[in-house]
């Protein structure tokens, strides 16, 4: 939806439906708008930040909109073929152009839609930015998380109710204590933080890894009832870090429809928001032009239902 944002708005398989359907009519976003005042559906990017905040830059301080720019901008398609497409946009906060190749192709097992993503920076002075994926997958009670081996704790980033602790708290995965010292265990009885609960819970839970060494630019959720998994990749040496948004009927607070999502996002830095640095902040230099790559591959599993294989 070039229109919306760029907006990936629906992956089916057969007629199971991959991504969050919309809470609210499609309808034209507006600059500053919040996200949950949208559709709050499908998958958008994020650039420059996914907090609202304001940055300090070489043209002074600048105010950035919740989600970034691009999800209310509408991008231009470059080039569409039967199995890829080619778009941009430039967001309004800071002289930047992101360009999406989006290219879906057949596996033995299932299909691969692989995101080619390059990011220019036409002004004239260094720029400050971050970038996070925001596919928003569904799910069901007993669907499974899972992450490389060497992830054994995330921070919290958000948490309703600060169910896991506040912000900057650390929490086991996928076990773990939440703030009161429940054990999450005895909470999920098929799991813990991998296991998705009963998914009008509401909970909503925002969680990022550290940063991740080469090999481990993955994650999957495993929907064993529909007979799929879905696996993200992404290069770690580009985009380090994975963003968790595990939500359980927890957002919008104010809202009569609620997500019942789970985002498995790569991500440039480990927080939401622009204006919180560290090792992982980036500048793009005038005239220069980043690149990156995510690819998410939807694999049958042999329990995959007979209905499913189409």
């Amino acid at each position: 939806m070039p229109e919306l944002g760029g907006k990936i708005a629906s992956l089916r398989v057969g007629e199971v439906e991959l991504l969050q359907q919309p809470l609210r009519p499609y309808a034209r976003r507006f600059a500053a708008m919040s996200f949950a005042q949208s559709d709050a559906s499908g998958w958008d990017e994020c650039l420059p930040t996914v907090e609202a905040c304001t940055v300090e830059t070489a043209m002074g301080a600048v105010a950035l909109a919740d989600h970034g720019d691009l999800w209310c901008e509408s991008w231009r398609v470059l080039g569409r073929e039967p199995d890829a497409v080619t778009m941009s946009a430039r967001c309004r906060s800071l002289p930047l152009v992101l360009t999406r190749s989006l290219l879906l192709s057949p596996r033995a097992q299932g299909w691969q839609l692989r995101a080619l993503y390059s990011l220019e920076n036409l002004g004239p002075e260094p720029v400050p930015w971050s970038w996070s994926a925001h596919p928003l997958f569904t799910c069901e009670a007993g669907d499974r998380i899972r992450l490389p081996q060497s992830v054994r704790q995330l921070t919290v980033e958000y948490s309703r109710g600060e169910r896991l602790g506040a912000a900057g708290s650390w929490i086991d995965w996928p076990g773990g204590l939440t703030l009161d010292g429940q054990d999450l265990d005895r909470q999920s009885p098929d799991g813990a933080l991998d296991r998705v609960p009963d998914p009008d819970c509401g909970w909503a839970e925002k969680l990022f890894t550290g940063q991740l060494a080469a090999g481990d630019g993955w994650c999957e959720l495993e929907r064993a009832r529909v007979g799929l998994r879905l696996r993200v990749r992404f290069d770690p040496a580009a985009t380090p870090y994975l963003g968790l948004w595990l939500c359980y009927g927890g957002w919008p607070e104010d809202g009569q429809e609620r997500q019942r999502a789970i985002a498995l996002e790569p991500t440039t830095a480990p927080t939401d928001a622009l204006a919180t640095t560290g090792a992982w902040s980036r500048m793009l230099q005038p005239g220069a032009t980043a690149y990156w790559p995510m690819e998410v591959e939807v694999e049958r599993l042999a329990a995959m239902p007979p209905e499913m294989d189409a």
